[in-house]
């Protein structure tokens, strides 16, 4: 199959890549490289001796984004691309709502003109919100807090919409919880822009060297440590989570919703100790205090995903840490090393 993906030299797009030319698909990535570098895929070529064809290209480009598909030949789209930090889209909302949302509907009409209509969507358990009904199940509510969730949220109701107007879409929209870890080989893995907005990358750098201390937003929540608890799922989990959607679409028709994640939740605690237990030294961290909109406790409920996928979460914590420092440790300052 010939799969556009795009961000597909982001952090999960680049992991994606790799599994699906494992899987012998013809794979072109388009990106932007605002928040990603070209030396991903020049190492994901290196693990899998296959060549990535790139398209340096932004979906707000829409005339650029229908020259690459009337090209022909695409049978489905993975789409990765958007901004993606919530403070960031607290500052800046128009731009992650221009971006996002509207660098989307330019892809759509592409796909909708050229007849490519099997989509896999990246999207987030952001869109639940604070929800203090856990697990999360596909029907919960959706209620995101902040600019880059309701991107999110909006992309699904217009693929919903989509989906609902025109029969012939296929659309799987994946709502993934916390992606960490790296590939096994340490060649590829997360390499975020500036200060990390999330917690593990944050920890993996204070481990480094690159950081003094992880910040802990508040130690006062109802859990078994008083921090913050979220499922994380390693980042080849779900990369394989997207290769079970774009295969379980192959045949169907619709608009399908899955969480991805372990269905298992860590605190924040849990989960500095654990780095520290691979690294072989504990990580200095300090306690502040809570951050506005953030749910004590989020995980997913992954059954759907098992049921029509055949898709479970398998790595645990451990390995996530383990597989997420062999990257760092290798490559202290990411991408920026080899460029």
């Amino acid at each position: 199959m010939k799969v556009l993906v795009t961000g597909g030299a982001g952090y999960i797009g680049s992991h994606t890549t790799l599994c699906l030319l494992e899987e012998g698909h013809e794979v072109v990535v388009l990106d932007n490289l605002m928040n990603s570098s070209p030396e991903s895929l020049r190492r994901v070529e290196q693990l899998t001796g296959k060549t990535v064809e790139f398209k340096k290209l932004d979906l707000l480009d829409a005339a650029a984004v229908d020259e690459l598909l009337a090209e022909g030949g695409f049978e489905a789209v993975i789409h990765f691309a958007g901004l993606k930090a919530v403070g960031e889209s607290v500052e800046k909302p128009l731009m992650y709502y221009q971006n996002n949302v509207v660098g989307t509907l330019n892809l759509l009409h592409s796909m909708d003109v050229h007849g490519v209509r099997q989509l896999v969507f990246s999207s987030s358990a952001t869109v639940y919100g604070a929800s203090e009904e856990v697990p999360l199940i596909e029907k919960a509510p959706l209620d995101a807090t902040n600019p880059y969730g309701r991107t999110k949220e909006q992309i699904e109701d217009i693929l919903s919409d989509l989906g609902a107007a025109d029969p012939s879409w296929s659309i799987a929209l994946l709502r993934y919880f916390n992606p960490v870890g790296a590939h096994e080989s340490g060649l590829i893995g997360e390499d975020p822009s500036g200060i990390p907005n999330n917690l593990l990358p944050f920890v993996a750098q204070v481990a480094v060297g690159r950081r003094e201390k992880v910040m802990v937003f508040g130690n006062d929540y109802p859990t078994a440590d008083g921090t913050g608890v979220r499922d994380y799922i390693h980042v080849m989990d779900l990369a394989a989570g997207h290769l079970a959607a774009l295969g379980y679409l192959a045949d169907k028709k619709g608009v399908y919703r899955w969480n991805l994640g372990t269905g298992k939740g860590s605190s924040v605690l849990e989960v500095i100790e654990a780095f520290g237990a691979v690294v072989g030294r504990p990580i200095p961290y300090e306690i502040g205090g809570r951050r506005p909109g953030d749910a004590a406790v989020s995980y997913a409920d992954p059954s759907a995903a098992l049921a029509d996928l055949s898709w479970a979460a398998r790595r645990d914590l451990r390995q996530m840490c383990q597989d997420h420092w062999r990257w760092q440790d290798s490559n202290p300052m990411g991408y920026k090393q080899a460029e």
